[in-house]
Formats: C-alpha cells, structure tokens, sequence
C-alpha cells in the first residue's frame, strides 16, 4: 500500500438499534421493544443523503458501511432502499465494497440472501468470543454454536467477510487467548478485527469497574497479549495492517482505511459523524444522536444534523498524525506538512527513533513500530507538540 494514495470518499449510514444494550458498548445504541418504523428511517436517510450531497457536490463513493447498532435487524428491503439512495446522490462504481454489520443472532440464510441481492458484498460479524462463558459476561445474544453458523452462512454468501474479537478479557492468559485466536483464524476468511477490552465511561462495565467487580489486565499483561496477537495473526497470513486489524494482503477493509488515510466520509442517521471538503476546507458533521428525534428533524428540515465546525490546519494535522499513524504503512511526511504549514521536527523523529518507536518508510513516510503501537497516544503527542 503506498500512504500518499487517494484516501476515498465513503459513506457512513448508522442503523441505532440493537435487540440488547452491550455492557461494555459506548456507541449510539438503542433497544426498541415495539417494532421499528423501517420505512420511515429508510426515507429519512434518503432525506439526509440529498442534504449531505448539496454540501459535498458530485461525489464518487469508494466505500459504503453500514454500522450501528444491529444493521442485521433491518430487511433487505430497507438495505436495498438505502443503498439506492446513496446511488441517488452519488456515483457508485459497480464493485466497489459494501459492508454490513451484523450480529450472529441476529442471522437468518433468507435475510443474508436478501443482502447479498441489495448489494452487499462484505459483512462484519460482531463474533467477540469463541467461548460461551466470556459471551455470556459480554452480554452477547449468541452462543458460540451461534457464531460458527453465521461464520459458515456468510462465507457462502458473500465475498468477503470480516469478525470482531475481544481479548484481554478478565482473567484471560496468553495460553487461552492464543489457543481462542488460531480457532478464530481457522474460520476467518481473509479479515479480523481484534479488540482489546476498554473500559468506558457511561457503560455498566465502568460502573463495575470502578467497584472492583471486572480486574482487567495490567499494562504489561496486556501489552503482552497485544504482542501475542501481532505474533500469532501474521504467522497465520494475517499481518496487521491497523493496531487491531488483520487481513490477508488485499483483503484490507477499504472503508476503514477512508478513515485511518484521512480521506473524506459523509456521516448519515442518528449519532452519525462526517468529515468532507466543503468549499475548501475540511468541515466536520455530527447528528442527533436520540433515533426518533433525529427523524424528526430530518423530517421537518432535510438533516438531522446539530453541530459541526471548521477544522484549522493544526486541527487538520494533527488528526491525520493520530489516525495515519495507527497504520502499518505509516503517515506521508509531504501530506503532513502540506496540511500543517510546517514539517514534522526532525529532533523529535530521530529522538523517538533512538527509543525505536518510529521509523522511517524509505524517504517520504513514518511508521509507528509494533513497540511505537502499544504506546501511540504518548508517540502522537510528542510528534505533534
């Protein structure tokens, strides 16, 4: 991969609702015991799309994610109206990635059909564990008999399929999660994504946290787990291309690299954020995050948008300095210094190579080492200083 590439344009559609609130989950998630008005948010995406695609202008989409939330809750037919919408607004090459997060519960052979007949052809299964004791203390609907299912049915299905692990789980040695991990391979298609356990706040978890009831891994427990994961992962054709994701080369998820190479992305539904060029400068947008006052907004004015500014160079910078440097391939040193105004100090590089947690990508870019990764807010922050 070559850092100084177009990063995209992607689109974000956010589905809210979940048929249980994770314990450990701080995303604009809600449970609805009645039945969901489906085409009622279907019309106000469409309604926020043609928003969004006034402020933008002619667009060609590189990628399409749909996350939530439970998008596996939704029809195929209110998939299929959603991504008619996104046509409606902007080019969509034939071929490009379409992802849908599912959960394994929440899986059924026609509904995947159906996807897949939508124009989806990636999904990502939120998995979290191959054991049903530490799924049961995540709060998770399924079961592992579940998960391997919806691992099986969705390899038949689509062409590409991604899922979700946590680890450094209470009590979790380097044995258990290794042996938990190459099972995890065993079934992966061509992508992981590979989660360390963090405790939010707002969550039960932290409120059980703060009360002694979940120990999670010290630092240097869990630093070894993350080395572990880098270990096992790429000895199995799963390098790391992002601290925690994994795939087979080519197989990389191309929405998330729209993010991590700071390219420009529309936010739609409730709680969704975009960041996108607006007459020249990179605008950010958030929405109500509360699902039926958000429809109603869109409703009566066209978005559901709430707030937003205008990010300075520095502001700019220093974004792309935290994101692009998640990746294996590093950030392109010309792009930083064209977003900044200045170039990155070289007393600071060469003084965080001497501490081997940077390094050089021949003369145009810098990477984070595997021991840069584990530290990278501290190595961000002396960068950018």
């Amino acid at each position: 991969m070559n850092a100084s590439r177009d990063p995209g344009f992607g689109v974000y559609i956010h589905w809210p609702f979940c048929a249980a609130k994770c314990p450990y989950c701080d995303f604009n998630s809600h449970v609805r015991h009645g039945a969901v008005d489906q085409e009622r948010f279907a019309a106000a995406f469409a309604r926020e799309m043609a928003s969004m695609r006034q402020r933008t202008g002619p667009r060609t989409v590189t990628s399409i994610f749909l996350g939530g939330g439970t998008p596996s809750l939704m029809k195929p037919e209110t998939v299929g109206a959603v991504l008619e919408a996104v046509a409606a607004n902007w080019t969509v090459p034939a071929g490009i990635e379409v992802t849908l997060e599912a959960n394994p519960s929440s899986v059924e052979a026609e509904r995947f059909a159906g996807y897949r007949d939508a124009g989806v052809n990636r999904v990502s299964l939120g998995v979290q564990a191959l054991n049903d004791t530490d799924l049961r203390f995540l709060g998770r609907l399924h079961s592992v008999e579940q998960a391997l299912h919806a691992i099986r049915l969705a390899r038949e299905t689509f062409p590409r399929l991604s899922f979700d692990l946590i680890y450094a789980r209470p009590g979790q040695t380097l044995e258990a999660w290794q042996a938990e991990l190459e099972a995890a391979i065993g079934h992966a298609a061509d992508h992981l994504s590979l989660y360390q356990l963090t405790i939010e706040e707002g969550t039960p978890f932290h409120a059980l946290h703060a009360a002694g009831k979940i120990p999670i891994p010290d630092p240097d427990h869990a630093a070894e787990l993350y080395r572990l994961t880098q270990e096992v992962s790429a000895a199995h054709g799963l390098p790391a291309y992002e601290i925690s994701n994994h795939a087979r080369p080519g197989a990389e998820s191309q929405h998330n690299l729209v993010y991590w190479r700071y390219g420009e992305y529309v936010g739609v539904g409730p709680g969704a954020h975009g960041r996108f060029i607006e007459d020249g400068r990179r605008v950010v947008t958030f929405t109500e995050r509360m699902p039926e006052t958000w429809a109603n907004l869109v409703e009566a004015r066209g978005n559901g948008i709430t707030g937003g500014e205008v990010l300075t160079r520095s502001e700019e910078a220093d974004e792309y300095l935290l994101m692009g440097l998640r990746l294996v391939e590093g950030i392109d040193l010309a792009r930083y210094e064209a977003l900044s105004g200045r170039p990155l100090s070289n007393r600071r590089i060469a003084a965080l190579q001497d501490e081997e947690l940077v390094a050089p990508v021949g003369n145009h870019a810098l990477r984070a080492t595997p021991a840069g990764m584990i530290v990278l807010d501290a190595v961000v922050a002396d960068l950018a200083s």
